[in-house]
């Protein structure tokens, strides 16, 4: 009798037939699968378990996230402008705050004084000739250089009334000192006028500021420094000065022509108007005249209206034609001149004359 080892710790038994050689297989590989699968299990636990610790580890990041959001410390020297749902309020008061994240919004505003230089840069020292060159009252240049101190007021005014309160500060600032400079002569803004001409700024800026209402205050402006500009830029600016008074000569150069012109151009005018006068008023006697003359003809045609339409008639045909001799002849035989006229004498005489011997003759013949 044969005797064989079987795994999994079976006793020793009798040689097994072939049924029980392929029952042992079949037990063999049921325990693979079994080891396989409990090999599996694992494997998904881990993999949940890691999901799990995942999510409570982005829980609790949030939750970190939201307090340390919801939570501000405002130092001293700080306003706090507070905005819910766009409703704005204003915390002064330093210390720890909280707020509610995602609805409401922090926004700081110092309240200490701050500045900003013109003329130079307060960090390099260099200087900026475009702010800093001015033209005096005696036409004389200048390099000026000034420091502003401002501080905010109203730091909701200061946030919402204007984009940016400082740059309108400076500009504001710009604008006066160079109208301010232009006051006075460069004697007054290099040694003694400094003190008058800081007053004058300061007076007008804060004038302005409290007109715009934005929220910011300058507290002080001083000159920092004064003195003439170099050769190049006093050259260049002389050029151009040159060119405006050259202006300003041919301006007044017209002008004066203009003023020369002008009394002749109306010394013409009266002479036209004389003149206009004049020949209204010969224009006038002119008629007058003719009018005289008509009523002599008038006159005449009322003693003698053949006579008259007869002379009226050669006086029109000789003014016609002025050159024209026309001679009437008689059936007689005798000859009248028509043109040019005679008198009105010489006809009547000859017309009488003429009557006459008409009537004589007619008085022979009766």
């Amino acid at each position: 009798m044969q005797f064989k080892k079987v795994n999994q710790g079976q006793p020793f038994t009798d040689a097994p037939s072939g049924e029980e050689d392929a029952n042992q297989e079949h037990a063999q590989e049921n325990n693979q699968e079994q080891n396989q699968n409990k090999g599996r299990r694992p494997k998904r636990l881990k993999a949940g378990r890691a999901g799990r610790v995942a999510v409570w580890i982005l829980v609790v990041l949030a939750a970190v996230y939201l307090a340390g959001s919801s939570v501000y410390t405002l130092r001293e020297n700080e306003y706090a402008v507070v905005t819910t749902f766009g409703v704005p309020a204003i915390i002064g008061e330093p210390g720890i705050h909280v707020r509610i994240p995602l609805i409401q919004e922090v926004a700081r505003v110092p309240k200490t004084i701050n500045g900003f230089s013109i003329g130079y840069d307060k960090d390099t020292n260099e200087s900026i000739d475009s702010e800093s060159f001015m033209i005096t009252r005696d036409y004389n240049f200048v390099n000026v250089d000034f420091y502003a101190e401002y501080r905010v007021t109203d730091p909701m005014k200061y946030l919402y009334h204007s984009e940016d309160p400082v740059a309108i500060l400076k500009m504001l600032t710009q604008s006066y000192i160079r109208d301010t400079i232009g006051l006075y002569d460069v004697d007054s803004v290099i040694t003694t006028g400094k003190n008058e001409i800081q007053a004058s700024i300061k007076e007008k800026i804060m004038d302005r500021l409290d007109a715009e209402d934005i929220g910011i205050q300058l507290v002080n402006i001083t000159i920092q420094d004064a003195e003439p500009p170099t050769t190049e830029v006093i050259d260049a600016f002389k050029n151009v000065e040159n060119a405006k008074q050259g202006k300003e000569t041919s301006i007044n150069k017209a002008n004066q022509k203009r003023n020369e012109d002008i009394p002749a151009a109306r010394a013409k005018v009266d002479e036209t108007l004389k003149n206009a006068d004049a020949q209204a008023q010969e224009r006038v006697n002119e008629a007058k005249g003719q009018v005289a003359r008509l009523n002599e003809l008038y006159n005449e045609y009322k003693k003698y209206p053949l006579i008259t339409k007869q002379r009226m008639f050669y006086e029109t045909m000789e003014d016609i034609l002025p050159d024209m001799k026309v001679v009437i002849t008689k059936s007689d035989g005798s000859t009248q001149t028509v043109l040019p006229l005679e008198s009105f004498a010489d006809l009547t005489i000859t017309d009488s004359g003429d009557a006459a011997q008409t009537g004589g003759t007619t008085d022979e013949k009766n």
